[in-house]
């Protein structure tokens, strides 16, 4: 697996994007402003993630892999690749509080960092529901990247 920016037509990745982000106004709001990798296998395009620069280092805003794909290890090995990208800096990853992806990110060496109060209830128009758990609060991570 390999992974490819696309600098134009990110929309064209929505179906994937949303697979993280239910709500593609949600999207809007970071993705012309970030940088927008594909994951390839065999140039069959498995997945995208989207890192935006923030004033404390860089967030990974969206990370999806399409589902025939899951559980094969190749969100790790795309992550793996974005810390090789950005070394040296900090990575903040914000997920939602249902359990579900931050034993995934803890394994890959993200921490606890801070919560954000009621996000999913402010911020989005329907309700989120994960593994049967409404998402009210936002886990926000970080990995501090050797160099």
């Amino acid at each position: 697996m390999h992974l490819q920016t696309i600098h134009h037509h990110k929309k064209e990745y929505l179906l994937l994007l949303l697979q993280a982000d239910e709500e593609e106004s949600q999207i809007d709001t970071y993705l012309n402003r970030g940088t927008l990798y594909v994951a390839l296998e065999e140039e069959r395009v498995i997945g995208v993630a989207v890192v935006t620069e923030e004033k404390e280092g860089v967030e990974l805003k969206n990370m999806a892999i399409d589902v025939p794909y899951r559980k094969q290890g190749y969100g790790k090995q795309m992550l793996e690749q974005l810390f090789d990208y950005y070394k040296g800096r900090t990575m903040f990853v914000g997920t939602g509080d249902s359990g579900l992806t931050v034993p995934f990110y803890e394994a890959c060496g993200f921490t606890y960092s801070h919560t954000i109060e009621h996000f999913f209830t402010e911020h989005y128009t329907e309700p989120i529901m994960e593994n049967g758990v409404l998402l009210e609060h936002m886990i926000v991570l970080k990995k501090d990247i050797p160099l």
